[in-house]
């Protein structure tokens, strides 16, 4: 079940999130059936966590919280049902980044949510080559949703 909360008050078309994330898990061959919250905060409830679990100060854009360390899955082994986690949005910080970006807001939050869900299922880029395969298949799972957009319009 994929879980939307916005609590940011910026209004975001939570549908186009609850798509991506349907593409991405189905992508990656996560069970269906797997849990995955996604909580859009303001730039002060962002800052807190951004303290108390990055132990960095100021808001920032993305943070992951991942539960049952689920992996992606392939074609013919899908990955069991689990709590994948969650992620927390900050529009708010996205907006000023998608103005320096030149792109829209949602297109921001398609990123950063697809680059949360892959922290998720233990993706990082602290190494150049981590970063490489993260970010290459950021960017796959992303063609990969507004290519099934523009079949579904």
């Amino acid at each position: 079940m994929i879980e939307i909360n916005n609590e940011s008050g910026v209004e975001i078309d939570e549908t186009v999130l609850l798509r991506l994330s349907e593409n991405n898990l189905a992508q990656l061959h996560i069970s269906p059936d797997a849990d995955i919250a996604i909580v859009l905060v303001d730039e002060g409830a962002m800052e807190a966590l951004h303290v108390q679990w990055m132990d960095e100060p100021g808001p920032t854009d993305v943070l992951s919280f991942p539960m049952d360390e689920l992996r992606p899955g392939t074609p013919d082994r899908p990955t069991d049902p689990g709590l994948l986690g969650d992620i927390v949005l900050c529009p708010q910080v996205a907006e000023t980044q998608a103005a320096q970006a030149k792109h829209s807001l949602m297109d921001e939050l398609i990123l950063l949510t697809t680059h949360g869900t892959l922290h998720l299922l233990g993706f990082d880029h602290a190494t150049p080559d981590e970063e490489r395969e993260m970010f290459g298949l950021q960017r796959e799972l992303i063609a990969a949703f507004h290519s099934a957009e523009r079949r579904h319009r």
